[in-house]
């Protein structure tokens, strides 16, 4: 059994939305905001995080 990552996007926002992303399989779309020290938030319900691309490393 493997378990997988969780996705991570990377935003230009501090305030991002979720909603799982799946359409009707998804899960209630949450507001979540990123916080200036860390630059990362994860959603409480896929646990999806944001970074912000002032966080982001560059490749």
């Amino acid at each position: 059994m493997t378990i997988e990552a969780p996705e991570i996007e990377v935003v230009s926002t501090w305030r991002v939305c979720c909603d799982g992303g799946e359409g009707a399989l998804g899960h209630p779309r949450v507001y979540l905001t990123v916080p200036h020290d860390t630059g990362e938030v994860e959603c409480g319900y896929c646990d999806k995080k944001f970074v912000h691309e002032s966080f982001a490393k560059n490749s």
